[in-house]
């Protein structure tokens, strides 16, 4: 692949997944989607597709002046773990590298300044825009890193467990998988402290009073253990059953009820990630380029079925367990450590057609609930 192709091809893979995420964030969005309107899942999700964004507008950005940018092809369609890295490394010398440039302005100045002079384009002084405006955007601190520390965004009491519970969640890419995870977790807190600070008998105290979202854990004692344990179990290799039981061993107050994982992906994009031939002969027909690309993502969810109480004695005590469902009768779930799942396929309106006039829509879309950008919207579960 010659420079103009390979930089052709790298154009077509920004356009395509800025669409897909614009495509996403309209399904999300919508007043009905299911969602949007389940605990939360919706508003939270559209905070990590604005740091998707705002990491490949970066993203774009750096390669005018550092070249070096890898997508995982054959598996995610993601950029490399490498990228994540570099901007996270990259947003920690921002303040001393842009202090040092010429500001937005000059730059803008001196570019025309040359073309007039020059009769020539300023390759030069537009990479050092290109690093400026790269720079800035890593700076805001609103990128998708390694890990996205937990932030609590609800809190409320169980009427059964008279206990008070947190919607916290928080976000990986995968180093492994090279794709963007994002967790969202209900948990029970049980400590003194919380139970007083929160309740008044059975209920949340009135006048109560918490500027929700709250970083961290809502639970302060708790809150940097729990950050820790967030980093260390959130691996895409690691089934929701396990992150489940470890964060039920490790915190013998916090009762984790409810576990879901959002996987961002597989993306395809024709002409630049490889699938699978089925699905890149019928995208490499799509007419329009910035339409032939596909978006996938799973909804995995693990709940409790039952608690075994604690037990407090003279020998010792056991602080109280969660047993989790794993729908059983579902291989695929059993291999994920689940209680249910949901894949879902997201495509623009020519590539759906190109699909379905194929004759491959059962065999491209098996298992999965369609949804089909059309104009500004999207239409559901065909």
């Amino acid at each position: 692949m010659n420079a103009n192709t390979k930089s052709r091809s790298i154009s077509r893979y920004f356009r395509a997944i800025d669409a897909a995420l614009d495509g996403l964030d309209v399904y999300l969005r919508e007043d009905d989607s299911p969602l949007y309107k389940h605990e939360l899942i919706g508003s939270i999700l559209t905070g990590y597709i604005e740091r998707l964004r705002h990491s490949f507008d970066a993203w774009e950005n750096r390669i005018a002046f550092a070249k070096r940018f890898r997508i995982n092809q054959a598996e995610s369609g993601y950029p490399v773990f490498q990228n994540i890295m570099d901007l996270d490394a990259d947003a920690k010398g921002a303040e001393k590298l842009l202090a040092a440039m010429p500001d937005a302005e000059t730059l803008r100045n001196e570019m025309v300044d040359f073309i007039l002079l020059k009769k020539k384009f300023p390759e030069q002084l537009q990479r050092s825009m290109a690093e400026r405006l790269y720079l800035e955007e890593v700076q805001k601190g609103d990128v998708f890193q390694p890990n996205v520390l937990p932030v609590s965004v609800k809190v409320s009491v169980n009427p059964t467990t008279k206990r008070p519970y947190y919607v916290v969640h928080w976000g990986a890419f995968d180093g492994s998988a090279n794709i963007p995870l994002v967790y969202v977790a209900v948990i029970e807190d049980s400590s003194e402290s919380m139970v007083k600070l929160l309740l008044q008998g059975d209920e949340l105290k009135s006048g109560l009073d918490i500027p929700f979202p709250i970083e961290g854990l809502l639970n302060p004692d708790l809150a940097h253990k729990f950050d820790d344990f967030c980093e260390r179990n959130s691996s895409y290799g690691l089934t929701l059953a396990t992150i489940a039981d470890n964060m039920d061993k490790d915190f013998p107050d916090l009762h984790p009820k409810q576990l879901r994982r959002i996987v961002m992906g597989p993306f395809y994009s024709a002409g630049v990630t490889s699938h699978g031939k089925v699905v890149e002969t019928i995208l490499d027909q799509v007419h329009q380029t910035d339409n032939a690309w596909m978006l996938t993502w799973t909804v995995q969810e693990l709940f409790s079925a039952s608690e075994t109480p604690a037990k407090w004695g003279l020998w010792g005590s056991t602080p109280a367990r969660q047993t989790y469902h794993i729908e059983t009768d579902d291989l695929e779930a059993v291999r994920q450590g689940v209680s249910q799942y949901e894949r879902h396929a997201l495509v623009p309106h020519e590539a759906y057609q190109a699909i379905y006039a194929s004759g491959n829509r059962d065999k491209v879309f098996s298992g999965y609930k369609t949804h089909v950008v059309s104009g500004n919207q999207v239409l559901r579960d065909f």
